[in-house]
């Protein structure tokens, strides 16, 4: 059973029949320890008088809670993103990884990252956009990761790109980074740092390790000024991709800014990018509403995650998928849902950019008069966000 059930692995994700050589019990509690974590709120209606108590819960379990949610979703990720787990805009004719690879090398510029610094990358996933930043740049890229499971994947697979020279990937947890202080040239968060339970000590540790006049940049997972907290449909999708992807709570932009301000850091430009992407560009969600597909696209347009559950259904009810396979399947799929309705209707965006910086000892800090410390009623009309501090 455990050979057939590496063999179904490997042909649904593609990965070496080695690569998920997991004994099946060890796999077992992979998936009970995710679906634990999640009580009925998962499926319970957004209700105002109960939110604020699942925060307070989440916040204080955020780290188990996102090691268990990452030792199950990482098969179904890898299966149906592929190895840089975030989104993208595109445009027409442009394939799906080379939007992705663009996404991460205009980062990569907006650092201003050249051959030969230090620069870490602050939740690296399996490592996909610090092998291509570092592959981009040159530059030497360390990768954190407080999942076990991801921190194995991503060294392997540093080392079959031929990349040992230019990465490495430390276990290690965003609130108490192990490094000297002044360490880092650079530092960059791709849709990471949503995870932490408390944004300013996050974004200080980050501070603490960037090496004076340092830049850190990054795409931050937010409300925009569309989301209304009046609004039920609003809180109801926020509430789903909150728990479905283990998230503590998601805030306003602002509130971003003002965080990185709290840490010590000077803004010098922060945007949605959805928002100033060129004329033509295919939204970031487009292939979780099936409006633009492709054949390897297909695992995450809302017709192939049918099929993934259907699959998932099967296999665990003949017993080659642990129990809760499904159940986790389900919840991912819906949590794909919750995403793409959000970002159609322009309340939230996986790609709020920020640039700041490390101010020099003595140099007075300028801070962005677009700093705010709660979100504010949503519009109706679309907002650009293009802020950079005078």
């Amino acid at each position: 059973m455990q050979s057939a059930w590496q063999w179904v692995l490997s042909v649904a994700t593609g990965k070496s029949y080695d690569d998920v050589a997991v004994k099946r019990d060890a796999l077992d509690k992979r998936v009970q320890s995710y679906t634990s974590k999640f009580d009925a709120s998962l499926n319970q209606k957004w209700d105002q008088s109960i939110d604020e108590k699942y925060v307070a819960e989440r916040k204080a379990k955020a780290q188990d809670m996102t090691n268990a949610y990452y030792d199950i979703a990482t098969d179904f990720y890898e299966y149906g993103w592929g190895q840089s787990f975030h989104f993208a805009s595109r445009y027409e004719g442009e394939a799906f990884k080379a939007s992705l690879a663009r996404h991460e090398h205009y980062l990569a510029l907006k650092l201003q990252l050249k051959e030969g610094e230090k620069c870490i990358d602050i939740g690296c996933g399996v490592g996909g956009p610090l092998r291509e930043i570092a592959r981009f740049s040159r530059a030497h890229v360390t990768g954190l990761n407080n999942n076990e499971y991801q921190v194995g994947r991503a060294k392997k697979l540093n080392a079959r790109a031929g990349l040992s020279d230019y990465s490495d990937v430390v276990k290690a947890d965003f609130m108490n980074l192990p490094f000297e202080p002044s360490t880092f040239d650079k530092a960059y968060a791709i849709e990471a740092t949503c995870h932490a339970p408390d944004r300013t000590g996050c974004f200080r540790q980050i501070y603490n390790v960037l090496k004076e006049d340092g830049i850190f940049a990054g795409y931050e997972w937010t409300m925009t000024d569309r989301y209304d907290s009046t609004n039920a449909q609003h809180n109801q999708l926020k509430h789903g991709i909150e728990i479905g992807n283990s998230l503590p709570t998601l805030t306003h932009y602002s509130d971003i800014i003002r965080h990185l301000e709290a840490a010590g850091f000077e803004v010098i430009e922060h945007f949605d990018l959805a928002d100033v992407e060129v004329n033509g560009a295919i939204p970031w969600y487009s292939t979780f509403l099936g409006s633009y597909v492709a054949l390897s696209q297909f695992p995450h347009t809302k017709f192939g995650r049918f099929c993934t559950n259907s699959m998932c259904t099967v296999m665990e009810t003949i017993g080659l998928a642990p129990k809760g396979t499904t159940e986790t399947a389900k919840l991912l799929g819906e949590t794909g849902t919750a995403i793409a309705e959000s970002g159609k209707a322009g309340i939230f965006t996986p790609m709020y950019m920020f640039v700041c910086r490390k101010p020099k000892a003595g140099e007075t800090r300028k801070l962005t008069s677009q700093a705010a410390s709660s979100s504010p009623k949503g519009t109706t009309g679309s907002k650009k966000n293009k802020n950079k501090s005078k």
